[in-house]
């Protein structure tokens, strides 16, 4: 049974979180508040762990197998729940590189399979999406889903 399954992607709410979600996104590239790749994202909770806002996790089916990505989403959720970063799982990658623009034309595809949105501490950024998709999440947690999930819709 896949997460797809468990979790329906139809629902009012998913939508809007979902559209939350592509609001920061695009909000976040724009601004240079957007670190993409499953090491990049390591690397900057190591060091600054405190101007992470948001960690959304990237899969499709194809990626259920790979072993070595399953360890790595383990271990960022785990520091994410010490370290209160609302977390959120989100399929539909080719959506997600819509979104950001990916690949661009000449340059290798980034690895989308992590992605954090951060906020300066010099700097209180405020966003309605980022409100919308951090209420879900405390909601998710309040009925003890630790790791939500959101379908990006394809359009």
């Amino acid at each position: 049974m896949t997460l797809e399954e468990l979790v329906p992607c139809d629902s009012s709410k998913m939508q809007a979180v979902s559209e939350a979600v592509e609001r920061v996104l695009v909000a976040a590239q724009r601004q240079d508040r957007l670190t993409v790749g499953v090491y990049e994202s390591a690397k900057l909770m190591n060091v600054d762990p405190d101007s992470v806002v948001l960690c959304l996790l990237a899969t499709d089916e194809e990626d259920e197998g790979d072993i070595a990505l399953q360890i790595h989403f383990t271990l960022i959720q785990a520091f994410c729940c010490d370290n209160d970063i609302h977390i959120l799982r989100v399929s539909g990658m080719q959506r997600l590189a819509a979104i950001l623009g990916e690949p661009e034309p000449g340059a290798e595809p980034r690895d989308l399979h992590c992605l954090l949105v951060t906020n300066p501490h010099t700097d209180a950024w405020k966003s309605q999406g980022l409100a919308e998709v951090a209420s879900y999440c405390a909601e998710s947690r309040d009925r003890n889903q630790w790791v939500p999930y959101v379908c990006l819709q394809e359009r």
